[in-house]
């Protein structure tokens, strides 16, 4: 894999993973919109431990409150911040591991890696996005957090399996639904992501074993380099800008991004 070819895919996921816009839909054009071949599951992996220890740093003093409430609640105690932190975060990882399983296993993520696919959900879920951000009031803070919420931005999570559909993009969309601020509903969609990171990290870590080499293992060390820092920037960014802009701009680059994709798939034939 060509160092060119490897900063970009890098870049590309440590900077769309938490943007409302979707890494893996952008991943998945990279091959389909250039003709590279597809960077593999070594990258990939790599990529996605890069932005994970990037959210992970990014909220440090929620990671570490939610870390020490899973200790407690390992031990059958739900009698602290952290601990109940842990729970929900939980009960809003469960839905997506689920149905990311029943779909790896039947088959349906190759199926759904098209342009077209990715086409209607840019364009679909960024519309669904200006909805819910524009048409809910935002009274509730992230300290409410509930059971219940949890599990509702859960099964909207699981949408994400679609290419295109953006986990960020859609665990916000929910959040915002529920009337959670935009700050506070992408905090949560972040660190939703934590789990979420883990367990997709751990799926494909299983495929991984059998085919990393040292080359594969020395290009996935500068993967999660280059996306670690690269997440990083972007939290910052869409934090710093969500105090002052609302979600509309991802809104507009989706729905542009959308219907190109679509004139490309139904146009072109791609």
């Amino acid at each position: 894999m060509s160092l060119l070819h490897l900063v970009l895919v890098a870049i590309i996921q440590g900077v769309t993973e938490f943007l409302p816009v979707s890494s893996s839909g952008h991943l998945i054009l990279i091959p389909n919109l250039t003709g590279l071949r597809d960077q593999g599951l070594v990258i990939d992996v790599a990529a996605h431990v890069g932005t994970l220890f990037a959210v992970i740093l990014f909220f440090w003093s929620d990671v570490r409150i939610a870390a020490a409430g899973t200790l407690r609640l390992a031990q059958g105690k739900v009698d602290t911040k952290g601990a109940f932190l842990a729970l929900c975060l939980g009960v809003a990882t469960v839905p997506v591991v689920i149905a990311g399983l029943a779909v790896k296993l039947t088959g349906l993520d190759e199926m759904l890696r098209s342009t077209a696919v990715i086409g209607w959900t840019m364009l679909t879920f960024g519309l669904v996005l200006y909805w819910a951000d524009h048409g809910f009031p935002t009274d509730r803070p992230a300290a409410r957090w509930s059971l219940k919420h949890a599990l509702v931005m859960g099964l909207w999570q699981m949408l994400a399996l679609i290419p295109g559909t953006s986990r960020s993009g859609i665990t916000i969309t929910a959040a915002r639904t529920l009337g959670y601020s935009r700050e506070d509903g992408a905090k949560l969609a972040m660190l939703m992501s934590i789990p979420t990171i883990v367990m997709a990290g751990l799926l494909l870590a299983v495929d991984v074993v059998a085919t990393a080499d040292m080359q594969a293992l020395r290009d996935g060390l500068i993967a999660a380099t280059l996306s670690f820092v690269s997440a990083l920037a972007a939290l910052w960014a869409m934090f710093r800008l969500l105090r002052s802009v609302s979600f509309t701009p991802y809104v507009i680059y989706r729905a542009i991004l959308g219907a190109f994709l679509l004139i490309l798939a139904y146009g072109y034939g791609w």
